[in-house]
């Protein structure tokens, strides 16, 4: 039996015991609620923390504001487990990976409906601003969250970022604008519209644009000489807009539908060197997406949820000093994806899903030195789920099959991948009248590589294999709330196990130099805290902060040089915290993030290593209030100890800054 088996052996039985444990308070059968739209508000949200059966982590607009989170890679900093590849500026690329699993293994969803970039399968977080986002969660593993597509349950890891709710209790019109500056030519207007035209119907608009030039100094040293610099061709101009509407068509039933476009036109900062700055790199991207989601259910238990959503990417690539313009290159991506999801719920206790998705995936280019081939993927993914809950106890099990089929017209096509993945995860309450709970999970799940990764020109294969991942959890959670405060603790220890993992090394911010580890373990362990206390007059204090250990080797061959080494990028030691202050006369939040030292390579070769830092902020803000209008002013001061460090090796983060916010509220 292989170690995998009797750990699954052991769970399961542990599992039928306590489950034979179990004393049911309540033999009667309550009522069913059915949620049509997904909005977490805060006590729910830190309530579904506790219990739920794999590490679960909410960061909802509250949180953002108290405790000082200005942008989305912010806000993953206060995250635990999470590494942030981040070029530097508003306009630097930016990518997140979970626990070792890398960018690519960690999907990212909006509004439900997760995002892909076929080509290079990484997501550029910065395009998404904060201002149009409810809360972001973030689950490693699989939760009691089964009624979701099964592209959702695909990746080790998935962050959710969920956008505003419609207004619901009038028909009044709802107008949010809000103006943003800062340092290094920063300003960003935003600009919200949202009605409800009748009691079934609504509707909002929204829209954000981003100038910057990001031309902030830096220190770079040469030995015992030490020069300063500004950064260059690091200017961006950015838009985004998107309409939203939601109609609930019955009773029992509600349409939501999204048309999303984005834009973006940057220059792309080169790697620093101590002679020269020189770099006229470009890069052009747009992204265009229309997506609807039904949503309906009956009193006999039954639920579907059905998602239909076009996708179409496009990006423009130049650096005119390649000689003959060899990397110059524009591609299209476009994806037909569509996924229903049936659930069943016979009882309060059990509950049963299907998912089934569909998507067509393909790319080509201008260029026929970089792309050998015009690839098309179909990909067929369906999981089953059951899930049992009772005071005490719940229970979850998924198995996933995955069926990828590729085609190229020109050239040799990749192979084509299926594959089986179960999953099993669990919470118990370990005192009755305590909020203690112990948890623990496992997940196996395999990553189909990339276009990129299969047909790229001196880079990819269509031989490559696919990573295949198993991770284990087991940690303990525990909420305490009172009458003025709150509470709450998560302690997780991790194994992770990536087989033919293909690590991604950047050369600059659109070419990657990828490299097959082989084999990858992941020991690791992740704290977070979180509280408030509520004080006389007005006053809160709020508290956050988390830690992570990770510890992730190469372990590929015991005879080479390399055997043991830590993958390139990911810290052993990262962590942060935030404390908040609330009072009736300027609220403020002392906050700071860090990660310890770190290598740009596996080979850990001399001069490889980047150095730790940390990064201290503070943030002060106001809201104004009279009628039905608020008036919020924000100041935001970022890396106020002015600390020179590098997240990518060679590209330095910018140093002192501000930000100023005015958000007008109707």
């Amino acid at each position: 039996m292989s170690n995998r088996q009797r750990l699954l052996f052991s769970l399961t039985s542990l599992l039928s015991l306590m489950a034979q444990g179990q004393v049911v308070r309540n033999d009667t059968v309550t009522d069913r609620t059915h949620q049509l739209r997904e909005v977490i508000v805060t006590e729910k949200g830190k309530q579904q923390i506790v219990t739920s059966t794999a590490p679960l982590h909410i960061i909802d607009k509250d949180q953002m504001l108290s405790l000082g989170v200005t942008d989305v890679a912010d806000a993953l900093h206060r995250l635990p487990g999470v590494t942030i590849r981040d070029y530097g500026g508003a306009g630097g690329m930016k990518t997140v990976s979970v626990r070792g699993f890398g960018a690519k293994h960690t999907g990212v969803s909006y509004d439900g409906v997760m995002i892909s970039d076929c080509q290079s399968g990484e997501i550029d977080l910065s395009r998404y601003s904060l201002e149009n986002v409810d809360h972001l969660s973030l689950v490693v593993g699989d939760n009691e969250d089964i009624f979701i597509p099964a592209k959702n349950a695909s990746t080790p890891a998935l962050l959710n970022i969920q956008t505003l709710a419609m207004p619901t209790e009038d028909t009044n019109p709802h107008i949010v604008t809000q103006l943003k500056a800062g340092s290094f030519g920063y300003i960003s207007p935003y600009l919200r519209y949202e009605q409800n035209i009748t009691n079934r119907l609504a509707f909002s608009l929204s829209g954000d644009y981003t100038y910057a030039e990001n031309d902030y100094p830096y220190e770079l040293k040469g030995g015992a000489i030490t020069r300063k610099d500004r950064r260059t061709n690091s200017r961006m101009n950015q838009g985004h807009a998107e309409i939203n509407v939601l109609w609930k068509m019955g009773d029992y039933s509600t349409m939501a539908g999204k048309v999303y476009y984005f834009d973006t036109d940057r220059q792309l900062p080169g790697v620093v060197h101590y002679y020269s700055n020189l770099c006229k790199q470009s890069l052009r991207e747009k992204n265009a997406f229309a997506q609807v989601q039904i949503q309906a259910y009956n009193q006999k238990g039954w639920s579907m949820k059905l998602h239909t959503k076009y996708n179409w990417n496009y990006s423009a690539y130049e650096d005119p000093l390649v000689p003959t313009n060899a990397y110059d290159a524009s591609y299209w991506q476009r994806e037909l994806y569509t996924s229903l999801a049936v659930m069943y719920t016979p009882n309060e206790k059990w509950a049963f899903d299907y998912s089934a998705d569909y998507a067509l995936n393909n790319l080509n280019s201008s260029s026929t030195q970089t792309i050998n081939s015009h690839p098309y993927r179909h990909s067929l993914l369906q999981s089953g789920t059951a899930r049992f809950k009772s005071d005490r106890l719940t229970v979850l099990g998924r198995l996933l099959h995955s069926l990828y089929l590729n085609y190229s017209k020109h050239g040799k096509s990749a192979r084509n991948m299926r594959r089986f993945s179960p999953s099993l995860s669990f919470s118990y309450q370990l005192l009755e009248d305590e909020d203690l709970y112990v948890r623990a999970s496992y997940k196996n799940i395999f990553r189909s590589p990339t276009f990129n990764e299969s047909y790229y020109f001196h880079y990819g294969s269509p031989d490559l294999l696919p990573e295949s991942t198993d991770q284990y959890n087991i940690g303990v959670t525990w909420g305490k709330k009172g009458d003025h405060m709150y509470v709450q603790l998560t302690a997780d220890g991790y194994y992770n196990y990536v087989k033919d993992m293909i690590v991604a090394v950047p050369y600059n911010m659109f070419i990657w130099t990828c490299i097959n580890v082989g084999r990858v373990r992941v020991l690791g362990a992740d704290v977070t805290v979180d509280g408030s206390c509520d004080l006389d007059g007005g006053h809160k204090i709020l508290l956050s902060g988390s830690y992570s250990y990770q510890k992730a080797e190469n372990r590929t061959n015991e005879e080479s040089e390399f055997y043991g080494n830590q993958i390139a990028y990911i810290p052993q030691h990262s962590g942060s915290i935030a404390i908040g202050w609330e009072n009736p006369i300027v609220s403020v939040s002392l906050h700071g993030s860090g990660v310890s030292s770190r290598w740009d390579n596996n080979q850990h070769s001399e001069g490889s290593q980047i150095e730790g830092y940390w990064d201290t902020g503070v943030t002060a803000y106001h809201t104004f209030c009279w009628g039905g209008q608020k008036l919020e002013v924000r100041l935001d001061i970022k890396n106020i100890l002015n600390k020179q460090y590098e997240i990518v090796h060679f590209y330095p983060m910018p140093g002192r800054s501000w930000q100023a916010s005015v958000k007008y509220q109707l």
